[in-house]
């Protein structure tokens, strides 16, 4: 069975392959409801379709930008076509129509853009301010003149459509039509009420299972619904008012100013207001690779391009369906997301359990017609056929499509989206927000988490601790004052020292809407203009004195940032340079005395200065160096020099580690994940912090360019070691976790914030990007963000993971029993006395316990403790394990032989003597058979430990499921006996079926004496490679 499942039902879990994809879908037999069954399945017809679209639509796209916009350099400006202006946008206070706007940048006409007076004429003609952008209370106006910030979706289904995808069961039509023909049958031949029970019986059992098929589906999708929302909510850096905010992407309109940066995905069509080296890829849209400059010359910018370099400002022009990205995302969406292994997997489970059920089903039929025809032959009845004949050939019918109904676990793969789509609303609530499906079921699987440092396993929360500035170490304290400095060093290094940070720097100073002060940017930039402002300096003043002239943003690849600044009155200009402190003394020959004089730097003030650093470092704080150069000409200007700088400052910085994160690195130890440090910074702070953590144990800590200038054979040995990189590259960080993938075999989640660090994301099998210092590059590269940026979060995914594999486990353990049961029970029945013991209502119900019920309850438990206290689930491993198969068998074999026994010798057995004992043995077997299923719903909860009870009170749903099935299984025996062919039961009877039920529970606890190896849990590699020490000791 496994082997036929790896050969035709295996697909990867990220990016599978369109053969793997079209394979499991033509192996797929014995479906009773494709609209139901295949609805979380990418329709690959349409997605091809799309594709052709969207192809067909970057082409316009590209000959748009490339042609078009050339073409307008000749076009005269007086042939320009007219638009008249409505009353309506005249009304509303503005000057331009909105497709006038919008074709202005989408053709990047620059003659249209010089008739109304440039950017900023065509800002005063949406009322619009660069300074103080647009006023708040115009918003609901310009959403209505210029539309919305959103793009066409596709109307969400209705609950009434749900109702008509779970009415397409084949099976339930069929039974609908014998239940229609039973009931005209049943009043030709018994009469008016009576004759019609049995049909309309099962006509109100088959509207109760759609009934609560539809719910549980609907209420699924709007779970999925409100994470999809969730998703593409991107939060956007605008000015409104005079003040900085942070708006919904939803929320733009035009005339908003947006800020740009690295790694950026621009919101909406606008026009390029100032900035710094600014550059986009446009491949999205166009499909050409190459990075666009975008300056005050070419200032047009599209939506859903991504800010490669550099930053600036921006004015929004266009929003929505008024832009080509949203015309182009409208075709994104078709054809759906790829479908997870596991829901792969168990169509497969399905499809065999199916064919098994599908034989017996023709098989019960042929015994029971068999027999039917042999006994009308025996009594010389051949020849003579009537009403009633016909009511027990339908009735035989029916039983041998109710088999179907019960053997086809068509809730199988609809289990896998139940519990996921559960999980996944469970993680957002605690802040992880699940962009694919499978990374949450694959995160089960992990066994390797490189990390990065900052912001994950720390605060994230910068302050200044230390500084070294003119051959002294100064504190620094939050009730500190500029006097901290300025009463040691002179007023020429002060000024250069504040020079340096307020100039040199991609944060910004800004007031909120109440008034009070606002550093916007990254925690280290933040930690240093905070410093600025305790010693008294003032970001504007600087800025106003001293023009920037060209700006080096910081990435982590330079891993430094530097700008150059003119000199007032004068030709000359000053290089400012900060970034990793090894990097920028390398760049250094000269320090700055105390008296302000740039003087040689000798090698034993190098080494003096590295044992500085070293020793910032080993108190975990974080160090930059802070550096100068003064330039003649304005030739200098066009390249940032790269060496003769003259050192200022070493800075150190502290950043907590995060609470919490400790005790989540024991955990991850104790579940066999191996945790790694990959950070840029410097390998002492990085071990410093490793080691507080409880990630540097006895294993090894490198340097990203020893890493890279490895042989292959040296890092098949240093990578098991390895726990921690520092002073990584982004590319240090995808050669790690290929190779632990490829020739290790790990299951890697790696962590990642940067642009640069999207290839890794990528690579990875669980991508995590991280939610606030994550830019929406890495976001869109993920698949799962990380909305809090902490570790302990990223454990939370891993136990979440495991708990939706453990929890669909549980479930096909649970229905596989049913099924076998269900199936034996009635076959043998059939070939024994002529008849099934359960009736098609029965079955029904039973059908609805395992599948709808059984699913909500076991797919939707939450985890316990005792998830992470052992290692996590291997590739390739069996979905069906051999602790399952000997559940199945052993309760199975119990349940047959009861109910057996009870179908046979019952009568005598129960005493039962009056009128009605077959009638009362029948119900007493089929409330026997429920609680059988309720008490084996219970012993699934846990398969190998014996307390099946821990934590099941805790769980709701479950509970709500038990004493659902519970009470309606009363009112099924004792008040709906007519519909359901029952009757009431006394109380030694209803002790018995309990009783019965309930031994299901210790037969379980002897099952679990018996040992059997389980092969799914990883613990040596096919290399032999095994795992770094763990357990919660090594913490």
């Amino acid at each position: 069975m496994e082997q036929y499942l790896r050969d035709n039902f295996d697909v990867h879990h990220k990016r599978p392959s369109e053969e793997a994809l079209r394979r499991w879908r033509s192996a797929v037999s014995v479906v009773k409801n494709p609209r139901r069954r295949f609805r979380m399945v990418a329709d690959l017809a349409k997605r091809a379709e799309a594709q052709r679209k969207r192809e067909k639509l970057q082409e316009k796209i590209r000959i748009a930008l490339y042609v078009q916009k050339a073409a307008l350099h000749f076009i005269d400006a007086g042939k320009r076509g007219t638009y008249m202006l409505s009353k309506e946008v005249r009304e509303a206070g503005f000057g331009i129509e909105p497709e006038e706007l919008a074709s202005i940048v989408r053709s990047h006409d620059i003659k249209g853009l010089e008739h109304y007076g440039g950017v900023e004429g065509l800002a005063s003609e949406v009322s619009a301010s660069f300074k103080d952008g647009v006023v708040f209370d115009s918003v609901p106006l310009r959403q209505k003149i210029y539309g919305v910030n959103r793009c066409t979706e596709k109307p969400s289904r209705s609950f009434g459509m749900f109702l008509w995808d779970a009415m397409q069961d084949l099976t339930l039509i069929i039974l609908m039509f014998c239940a229609v023909v039973s009931v005209g049958v049943g009043i030709a031949t018994e009469g008016w009420p009576k004759g019609m029970y049995d049909g309309v019986g099962i006509i109100l059992c088959i509207c109760l299972v759609v009934m609560v098929t539809a719910i549980s589906d609907y209420k699924q999708s709007l779970q999925f619904k409100d994470l999809d929302k969730e998703k593409k909510n991107v939060t956007i850096q605008v000015t409104r008012d005079g003040s900085r905010e942070k708006v919904s992407i939803y929320d733009l309109v035009v005339g908003d100013i947006v800020l740009l940066s690295i790694g950026d995905i621009v919101p909406a069509d606008g026009l390029y207001i100032s900035g710094y080296s600014l550059s986009v890829d446009e491949s999205s849209l166009s499909g050409e690779s190459e990075a666009v400059n975008v300056t005050q010359d070419k200032p047009f910018l599209l939506s859903g391009t991504k800010v490669q370099d550099g930053s600036g400002k921006m004015l929004v022009t266009s929003v929505g369906m008024r832009t080509e990205w949203g015309r182009l995302m409208a075709t994104l969406s078709e054809g759906g997301v790829d479908e997870t292994p596991l829901q792969v997997k168990l169509n497969g489970v399905a499809t065999i359990i199916g064919k098994i059920g599908l034989g017996i089903s023709v098989l019960t039929f042929v015994v029971l017609t068999g027999r039917f025809l042999i006994e009308k032959a025996i009594h010389h009845e051949i020849s003579s056929w009537g009403l009633d004949d016909a009511k027990k050939l339908l009735n035989f019918f029916a039983t041998a499509v109710i088999i179907i109904v019960v053997a086809v676990p068509e809730g199988l793969p609809l289990a896998v989206t139940l519990s996921l789509a559960f999980a996944m609303k469970k993680l957002m609530n605690d802040k992880a927000l699940v962009r694919h499906l499978s990374a949450c079921e694959t995160m089960g699987s992990a066994s390797c988490i490189c990390t990065d440092k900052t912001g994950t396993l720390t605060t994230n929360h910068m302050v200044v601790d230390k500084v070294w500035i003119c051959e002294q170490t100064k504190a620094i304290k939050s009730n500190d004052n500029e006097n901290v400095l300025k009463s040691s060093i002179s007023e020429k290094v002060f000024h250069l020292l504040l020079q340096s940070i307020f100039q040199n720097t991609g944060s910004e100073v800004v007031k909120k809407a109440d008034g009070k002060r606002k550093i916007m940017g990254t925690p280290t930039e933040s930690a240093l203009i905070e410093f600025g402002l305790l010693l008294g300096g003032d970001s504007g003043s600087y800025n106003e004195e001293y023009k920037i002239v060209k700006v080096e943003p910081f990435n982590s690849i330079r891993k430094k940032m530097s700008v150059v600044v003119a000199l007032p009155s004068t030709d000359r200009f000053r290089a400012f340079c900060k970034g990793a402190s090894e990097i920028i003394l390398k760049v250094c020959d000269k320090i700055i005395d105390p008296k302000g004089e740039a003087v040689p730097l000798s090698e034993e003030q190098r080494n003096n200065i590295t044992n500085v650093i070293n020793g910032f470092a080993s108190e975990a704080l974080r160090t930059l160096c802070l550096a100068f150069k003064d330039m003649k000409g304005a030739s200098n200007v066009d390249a940032i020099p790269e060496d003769n700088y003259t050192l200022i400052a070493v800075v150190g910085i502290k950043d907590p580690v995060r609470p919490g994160v400790k005790d989540a690195v024991k955990i991850c130890l104790a579940a066999g994940i191996t945790v790694r440090m990959v950070t840029g910074d410097n390998i002492n702070t990085a071990k410093a912090i490793a080691k507080e953590c409880g990630i540097l144990t006895d294993g090894l800590a490198i340097e990203g360019p020893d890493f890279r200038n490895k042989s292959q054979q040296e890092m098949d040995e240093l990578i098991p070691k390895l726990q921690v990189m520092a002073r990584s590259l982004p590319l240090d960080k995808h050669t790690l976790v290929t190779r632990l993938r490829q020739d290790f075999e790990e299951v890697v989640a790696v962590t990642g914030d940067g642009t640069n660090d999207a290839p890794a994301l990528h690579e990875a099998d669980i991508g995590l990007a991280m939610g606030i210092s994550g830019t929406e590059v890495a976001k869109e590269n993920a698949d799962v963000i990380v909305m809090d940026d902490n570790f302990t979060t990223i454990v939370n995914v891993a136990r979440w993971g495991r708990s939706v594999y453990i929890n669909i486990q549980k479930f096909v353990q649970f229905q596989l029993t049913v099924n076998v049961v269900a199936l034996t029970l009635n076959f043998i029945s059939a070939c024994v006395s002529g008849s099934a013991p359960l009736t098609a209502v029965q079955m029904l119900w039973v059908n609805m316990i395992m599948d709808t019920l059984g699913a909500l309850a076991l797919a939707t438990e939450p985890p316990h403790e005792g998830l992470m206290k052992r290692p996590p689930v291997g590739r390739n491993i069996n979905i069906i394990t051999g602790i399952m198969w000997r559940n199945i068998i052993g309760q199975s074999i119990y349940q047959i032989v009861v109910l057996l026994v009870l179908t046979f010798f019952g009568k005598r057995l129960l005493d039962l003597e009056s009128p009605d004992a077959t009638l009362v043995l029948n119900t007493f077997i089929f409330n026997s058979f429920v609680f059988c299923q309720v008490f084996n719903e219970i012993n699934s909860r846990d398969m190998e430990k014996i307390n099946v009870f821990r934590g099941m009170f805790s769980s709701w749903i479950f509970m709500v499921v038990m004493v659902s099935t519970i009470s309606f299984q009363v009112i099924i025996v004792e008040f709906l006996g007519t519909f359901a062919e029952t009757v009431p039961l006394n109380l030694e009877l209803w002790l018995a079926s309990i009783l019965i039920g309930a031994a299901s529970l210790p037969v379980a606890v002897v099952l679990k004496c018996i040992p059997i190896s389980d092969t799914n849990l990883t613990s040596k590699h096919h290399n032999g490679y095994e795992p770094l020490p763990s357990g919660p000791e090594l913490a």
